[in-house]
């Protein structure tokens, strides 16, 4: 546990979190590929690829040639939040803040009254080029200030905070002579010259850690989803294959994931055929092999909260720490089915892991994850699921310590198996 709660104290940012799987890629014998280069692969050996240094997918490549599935994770890598814009500094003549607007659906009022600091990368010019640096000011740099209600009477009455007007973050003192450029300089180690350009976001500060008497809960910002996506992603590192393991942590599922780096880009779709390609399978055998693959979008799902128990169906809300959950929807804005709902309570049977159930209210439309995204590119089986938590798309999220060992167990069981699917309806897992 110690090692998931580093990672969250690491995963600043959404660039930190693939540098964090780069790194340990490295030290774990994965070998990096570019898009943009000519790609030579061998069997029973290990690859990944990074995108606008926020998307990473890697992959195991089978032991021999295979015609079985591929086993796929989905997860995303970003999470609500506020980013800083182009022009940022605003300068009152009494105090000094950032201009920023909101990334994803945050809970606003969580942001407020709370020490914030800034993180992503920075674009720098040196010799000509234009490079990419990853940078966390570590220091309690920011606040965003509500207000007293002897001020603003509503504040306790439902008050609707101004995106533009409330939510911007108290830097200094309009005296101070610094500014953003100033600061980022002199965390790189750098001249203000030499900064073209930024992707930087507002981090909470307040640290992962155990919670509870009994220290069974995870108190962290940005359980949603990097929680679910550390463990896809250790079960993925730890477990040797069968067939073709892949990994996949995307970027911009909080905003619709139609960026080069999202879901609903080609990303995962070229990868897998390059990487196909590159083994010296045709065509149709990859398509052969896509038609027995199976995919687990994993993305956190709605614990049930205590207090509010009549937004819930009353029978499909799962509670922290009772086991992994499979999310279903009508309207398939889930992509779980009975075949692989079946196949996930096979796996989890096995392993003796419980398993819950979410389904929204049906006067509740609920959001969605990227699983239905993914699909429109890759039609393959797919199944939906996730760890329970509270307090999701706070600033600060609540979930549970068993839960996530279990969904680590899930899904290494999920990566033993080479499937095969039958007549498109029966599915057969070769261990």
């Amino acid at each position: 546990m110690n090692k998931f709660l580093n990672f969250m104290r690491e995963a600043v940012s959404k660039y930190h979190a693939v540098n964090y799987y780069v790194n340990d890629l490295e030290t774990n014998g994965f070998k990096r590929l570019s898009e943009n280069k000519t790609w030579r692969l061998e069997f029973n050996k290990k690859y990944y690829v990074v995108r606008n240094d926020s998307s990473i997918i890697a992959f195991k490549t089978p032991k021999e040639k295979v015609f079985t599935g591929i086993n796929i994770t989905a997860s995303h890598t970003d999470s609500p939040t506020f980013k800083i814009k182009p022009n940022h500094l605003l300068n009152d003549g009494s105090y000094l803040r950032l201009n920023t607007e909101v990334y994803g659906g945050p809970i606003i009022s969580t942001w407020l009254d709370r020490p914030l600091s800034i993180a992503g990368k920075v674009i720098l010019e040196d010799g000509g080029k234009l490079l990419s640096k990853l940078v966390y000011i570590d220091k309690d740099l920011l606040v965003i200030p509500n207000m007293a209600p002897h001020l603003k009477p509503e504040i306790n009455n439902g008050y609707k905070y101004n995106l533009q007007l409330d939510m911007m973050p108290l830097f200094g003192q309009a005296s101070d002579n610094y500014n953003l450029n100033v600061i980022l300089a002199k965390e790189l180690m750098v001249s203000q010259n030499d900064i073209k350009s930024f992707d930087l976001y507002l981090v909470n500060r307040i640290r992962a850690r155990q919670f509870g008497y009994n220290d069974d809960l995870i108190l962290s910002p940005q359980l949603d989803d990097l929680a679910s996506s550390y463990a896809s992603y250790i079960a993925f590192r730890n477990q040797d294959n069968k067939a073709f393991n892949v990994f996949a942590s995307f970027d911009n599922e909080e905003v619709g994931s139609m960026t080069k780096q999202g879901a609903d880009s080609n990303f995962l779709e070229v990868v897998l055929k390059r990487a196909y390609q590159a083994l010296g399978y045709k065509e149709e055998e990859y398509l052969i092999s896509l038609a027995n693959s199976i995919m687990l979008s994993i993305d956190n799902a709605h614990a049930l909260n205590p207090n509010n128990k009549a937004n819930y169906d009353e029978l499909n809300r799962p509670i922290l720490n009772k086991g992994v959950v499979i999310k279903y929807n009508a309207n398939e804005r889930y992509t779980t089915n009975s075949l692989t709902s079946a196949y996930l309570n096979k796996l989890a049977k096995e392993e003796d892991i419980n398993l819950q159930t979410y389904t929204n209210r049906s006067d509740i439309r609920g959001g969605s994850t990227l699983g239905a995204i993914l699909l429109s590119h890759l039609s393959i089986n797919s199944c939906d699921i996730g760890l329970p938590q509270l307090m999701m798309h706070s600033s600060t999220e609540l979930c549970g310590l068993k839960d996530i060992n279990d969904l680590v167990k899930l899904v290494t069981k999920f990566y033993s198996c080479a499937t095969l699917i039958e007549n498109d309806n029966n599915l057969i897992c070769r261990y």
